[in-house]
């Protein structure tokens, strides 16, 4: 190579560091000269830019990013605390996430960036060990759960959310995607697990002027972040939603976030594939899941009779999880040759020693056999001995067993769909009030069993086949009686 184009590759490279040191958005080109680029990582560079700048001065800056999945989010936090560190390798920075599997990613990522030329080059003071070393009391550690900075305060520590950091104290507190997914964001008990372990243990290991990071997908209006945002006004918080609602700075209502990456298209069948709500809060950022949500019961048509023609029919059961209080309720659901679906009955039975004789009856007596029944299996023999029971009562039904997959909102969700969309008729009786009512509030009221059965009838009539026929004999007459108060739904 000729001596003066060295010279200008040398001249280039020389200030592609200095603006490296100066700029996150140049130091992300510089290191992945590669990447794909779009309007929006810059402005992720300039929020964080802006958040860096705020911590220098004290500010105690608490940003928060929301941003659909799989748009780069984790990729730009990680290039962000390498570019934090080699600003000031005494900064002590704690890293969280849902999972050990994605701590521990970050990690590796680091130790190949902290290693690479062009990160020396640009940062020569933050420098880690050149070898894997997880105990030696007198070297700089560096392993898959944190990096110390050789000659220097600082590290990078990655744990998992509800993770233990007692004695631990940090500088920048970053947190990426603090729920695993829709079913533990439906999780009450998962929620306030959560909420507990960042007051009570994150929080409390931040220094005087600390800063908080969170970048995550929005699962529920109530998740952690959602908390925090109403707790603490002086959250920023910056939203992206995949496809623009309305006209942006850099797009256009309609348009994609980052094309170059995820198109329109494939955005758009996303949203063709997913249950409106869910589409609303993880692409959109905009979690409404609230009281009323799930159901629109007014989109339900009410008729006088059971249009002709039903192909199948189904009687779910909901068995009461409590002797006392609790109902047991069953759901007959028919399926149209159109495709719709007609709720012809809802029974609702309060929990007591005349249970088990009404649902035999109106087995029996109203539904006949031609109406499969379907009832939940709790883990182990309840709700096989449940079946036993009814068949070798009622010689021939059809009756089949299975257990609970998902929490509730996850198994009404696809017969809401079809509700939400017009698809479901009603017969008219004294019980549509109290059911669409249930519908109404649920999951936030104070009954779900109407809801929980005609989950269990719809998905009984998407199966095939004629379900299992259970028969014969118990070895112990009082079988049924003596597991038919331990039934629990499995939630």
């Amino acid at each position: 190579m000729p001596i003066a184009e060295k010279s200008n590759l040398d001249l280039l490279e020389s200030l592609a560091i200095e603006q490296s040191r100066r700029s996150f958005w140049a130091y992300r080109q510089y290191m992945r000269p590669q990447m794909l680029k779009g309007w929006w990582q810059r402005e992720i560079a300039r929020n964080l830019q802006e958040f860096y700048r705020d911590f220098q001065a004290g500010k105690r800056p608490k940003l928060v990013i929301q941003s659909p999945p799989q748009h780069g989010k984790s990729e730009q936090v990680v290039d962000f605390i390498s570019w934090l560190c080699g600003q000031n390798p005494d900064l002590r920075v704690i890293y969280t996430s849902f999972s050990e599997r994605l701590g521990v990613r970050a990690n590796l990522r680091l130790q190949r960036v902290f290693d690479s030329e062009k990160y020396r080059r640009a940062f020569p003071q933050t420098r880690i060990n050149t070898q894997n070393v997880v105990t030696v009391s007198s070297q700089t550690l560096r392993n898959r759960e944190i990096i110390e900075f050789s000659g220097r305060e600082g590290y990078f520590r990655n744990t998992t959310v509800r993770g233990s950091i007692t004695g631990e104290s940090l500088d920048i507190g970053v947190i990426d995607d603090p729920i695993k997914g829709r079913e533990e964001a439906n999780s009450e008990t998962v929620r306030e697990k959560t909420w507990d372990w960042l007051t009570d243990d994150f929080l409390s290991r931040f220094s005087e002027n600390a800063g908080l990071l969170a970048i995550l997908t929005r699962w529920h209006v109530d998740d952690p972040i959602g908390r925090l945002i109403e707790h603490m006004p002086d959250v920023k918080v910056v939203s992206y939603p995949a496809i623009a609602e309305e006209d942006e700075p850099y797009r256009k209502k309609g348009e994609a976030l980052f094309p170059e990456l995820k198109s329109l298209e494939f955005l758009e069948e996303r949203r063709a594939a997913m249950f409106a709500p869910y589409w609303e809060a993880l692409y959109q950022q905009n979690p409404t899941l609230q009281s009323g949500e799930l159901f629109k019961p007014d989109h339900i048509q009410i008729v006088e009779a059971v249009p002709h023609g039903v192909t199948r029919w189904v009687r779910g059961w909901d068995l009461a999880s409590t002797v006392d209080g609790d109902y047991t309720a069953g759901a007959k659901i028919g399926r149209l040759p159109d495709g719709r679906y007609v709720i012809a009955d809802m029974v609702r039975i309060r929990s007591g020693p005349d249970e088990r004789d009404a649902i035999l009856r109106r087995t029996a007596e109203s539904d006949g056999k031609g109406v499969r029944v379907g009832l939940p299996q709790d883990p182990g023999q309840a709700g096989k001995t449940q079946a036993l029971y009814l068949t070798r009562q009622l010689s021939g039904y059809v009756v089949k067993t299975s257990p609970e997959s998902g929490d509730k909102v996850t198994r009404a969700e696809p017969f809401a769909a079809q509700v939400n969309v017009g698809n479901v008729l009603m017969l008219r009786g004294a019980w549509n009030s109290v059911m669409t009512d249930e519908m109404r509030t649920f999951p936030h009221g104070k009954h779900d069993d109407q809801i929980d059965a005609l989950s269990r009838a719809f998905a009984e009539l998407l199966t095939k086949g004629s379900g299992f026929l259970f028969g014969g004999q118990s070895s112990d007459g009082n079988t049924f009686d003596n597991h038919f108060r331990s039934l629990r739904l499995v939630v």
